[in-house]
């Protein structure tokens, strides 16, 4: 007896198992092709979620990589989260504050180590619901912006930039978080307001 065709599409049984056979299949993996396409997702904050902005910027670049694809180019979506430095601190210090610990008590490395349990515990749900949006990274390259060679690279880039003079290190500090102290007792916070250039580009 033929099996009955059920009267209702149930997306959380069926694209599971399609989304592994992808998956296994290799199917989102850089292939032989003429012609270059690398994608970088714009890194996700690791402990989000995600919002209509992402899945709206997903989607065309996913649109964007399958065509590419289809045009017979070598075509990777390289897939990366960012650390998301205030958000995750504000989220570990409310947690060591209900524990009636203060981050400023227990140091820097054991703050990072608790930032550390926290991106572990939370982390991941955003990567899962860009994988059950079906786009087609290739999720075996993942990155993360705390990777030791990462970390590394930025730090290089950016003493690269200082001796060069491109960069300079001011004598205040800045921070997106108004709750957050100084980072040390001696840096002084300014509130003085000076104009200045942000950025120039020349478009050919």
């Amino acid at each position: 007896m033929a099996e009955e065709m059920p009267k209702n599409y149930d997306p959380a049984v069926n694209e599971p198992a399609i989304l592994q056979k992808w998956l296994d299949g290799g199917y989102y993996k850089r292939r032989e092709g003429v012609g270059d396409c690398t994608v970088t997702i714009p890194p996700p904050n690791v402990t989000g979620i995600l919002h209509m902005g992402h899945a709206t910027d997903d989607s065309i670049q996913d649109a964007i990589v399958r065509m590419a694809r289809m045009r017979g180019r070598s075509t990777r979506w390289i897939l990366g989260t960012d650390h998301a430095g205030i958000a995750t601190q504000t989220k570990v210090d409310k947690k060591l504050k209900s524990e009636g610990v203060s981050r400023l008590e227990i140091g820097r490395e054991k703050f990072l180590d608790a930032c550390w349990d926290w991106t572990h515990e939370y982390g991941g749900t955003i990567v899962e619901q860009i994988k059950r949006m079906g786009c087609s990274v290739d999720f075996d390259g993942e990155r993360f912006t705390m990777d030791d060679d990462y970390a590394e690279a930025v730090r290089k880039v950016f003493c690269d930039w200082y001796h060069d003079g491109l960069i300079y290190r001011g004598k205040a500090s800045s921070t997106g978080a108004p709750t957050a102290p100084p980072p040390s007792p001696t840096t002084r916070r300014s509130t003085r307001t000076r104009r200045a250039t942000f950025g120039t580009c020349v478009i050919p």
